[in-house]
């Protein structure tokens, strides 16, 4: 391994970057049912206010908060950029391979970007608790250590399949105070029905979020809602990570053009738009030719094979509906490791990006990614986590095409969590037990 970017407070941004202004069409509204616009006092109801004038902002860049810096600097930011020197000597390759690593944060992942900026605002406007969704847990750990720093109770409805799976998950998001219920549960009407259908039901996102949002409902005004990926002001929070790369890249001669590939996984958006936006933003501009690489699950492929169209975002339909590319939001995923990737649909602003063109997405099976993921771990020593294998599949796949000839790309992409506590998942795929899908 190599550092090759020095970890400097003044490399942190003072700004979010909102792509919204910058998109090659306008971004389609919420919807209602009865195809009315949602407006902004819809999402009012489930967020507090200051999130919801970020949410349809159209302003570039968006101040961050001097609390929020602070958090950010005393959680580790600016995070690493390292060269994988020996991934690329095991490959064989010209490319030269960046990866800003995430994992470094607080609970392990890049969702401690969004989780400590909604748990601020949420605090500013007296909310005293907030429930949420997660997948794999990332997301719940991340807004349960939030809750913590702010003072605010943390509710998590985590996928059931992730909570079987990943039981020290839900111990650290305990351990920060937080109450969780594995998803579908008893504790709302929306689970007890999927429980009443199926008693060993898997659970799904677009469930967990169902659950969290009626809780929110029901409260009486005393809880909000919290989410990790999809929506524009979640995102906004996450380009943190793209616009510290652009500085550590610049400060080793690296320069935004010479970038030749950006690479990350998707399950709603959030950590592939965190890198890739700021750079997107360049593109859009026609000032450089970077081919942007969104990574899935073949089980869960949303971008892949999913369809372009107004959906809910949650399965119970409590949710405004978005333009997005949906497998549909009665959608069951089969219960694969990468758990944060197990979402119906993906961002409406990446939905936008993917339509035009400007991304390209790609699918991989469980076992193309621990294969990817175990190589990763022996070459750089970091083990990745099941969601970020998928981005480590596709940058081995495309640094493998440049084993000869003169060409030097550069490729940059996301390791946005690690796998210290996903290791059952790498045990089935060591010990051959692994489901392939």
């Amino acid at each position: 391994m190599e550092l090759k970017a020095p970890q400097d407070s003044s490399i942190i941004p003072r700004q979010w970057y909102n792509i919204i202004p910058d998109l090659p069409e306008k971004l389609p509204p919420p919807i209602l049912p009865n195809g009315a616009v949602a407006g902004p006092e819809v999402l009012e109801a489930i967020f507090p206010r200051e999130l919801v004038r970020q949410e349809v902002s159209n302003e570039r860049f968006v101040k961050i908060p001097d609390e929020i810096l602070q958090l950010y600097a005393q959680a580790g930011r600016p995070t690493p950029l390292i060269r994988a020197k020996n991934l690329e000597k095991a490959l064989k390759t010209n490319a030269r391979i960046f990866f800003k690593y995430e994992g470094v944060l607080p609970a392990g992942s890049h969702k401690f970007n969004t989780a400590v900026a909604q748990a601020y605002y949420n605090m500013r406007e007296g909310v005293e608790r907030l429930c949420t969704e997660t997948g794999a847990g990332q997301w719940g750990s991340a807004l349960s250590l939030a809750g913590s720093l702010f003072g605010i109770k943390i509710r998590v409805y985590m996928v059931r399949a992730s909570y079987l799976q990943k039981p020290l998950r839900r111990i650290l998001m305990e351990t920060y105070g937080a109450e969780v219920y594995p998803s579908p549960s008893s504790v709302t009407r929306v689970g007890r029905k999927y429980l009443e259908e199926n008693p060993d039901h898997p659970g799904s996102l677009g469930i967990a979020i169902s659950e969290a949002i009626e809780d929110v409902l029901s409260s009486r005004g005393t809880a909000k809602y919290s989410l990790g990926s999809v929506l524009n002001h979640v995102i906004l929070h996450q380009t943190v990570i793209g616009l510290e790369t652009l500085k550590q890249l610049e400060s080793i001669g690296v320069g935004v053009e010479d970038v030749s590939y950006v690479v990350g996984c998707v399950g709603g958006g959030s950590n592939f738009a965190g890198l890739s936006y700021p750079f997107i933003h360049y593109k859009l501009m026609g000032k450089t030719n970077t081919v942007f690489i969104a990574v899935e699950p073949k089980a869960v492929p949303s971008m892949t094979k999913g369809e372009y169209r107004y959906d809910y975002g949650d399965s119970a339909g409590l949710t405004p509906l978005l333009k997005m590319h949906t497998l549909g939001h009665n959608y069951v995923p089969p219960p694969i490791h990468a758990g944060g990737l197990r979402y119906h649909g993906v961002a409406p602003t990446l939905s936008v990006l993917l339509k035009n063109r400007v991304v390209t997405p790609v699918a991989y099976s469980q076992r193309e990614v621990f294969e990817a993921g175990v190589l990763f771990a022996g070459t750089q020593g970091i083990v990745p986590a099941p969601e970020s294998a998928h981005a480590v599949r596709a940058v081995i796949d495309i640094a493998r095409k440049y084993a000869r000839g003169k060409e030097k790309p550069v490729i940059v992409f996301n390791l946005s969590g690690h796998g210290l506590l996903d290791l059952a998942g790498y045990s089935e795929y060591l010990n051959g037990s692994l489901q392939d899908t």
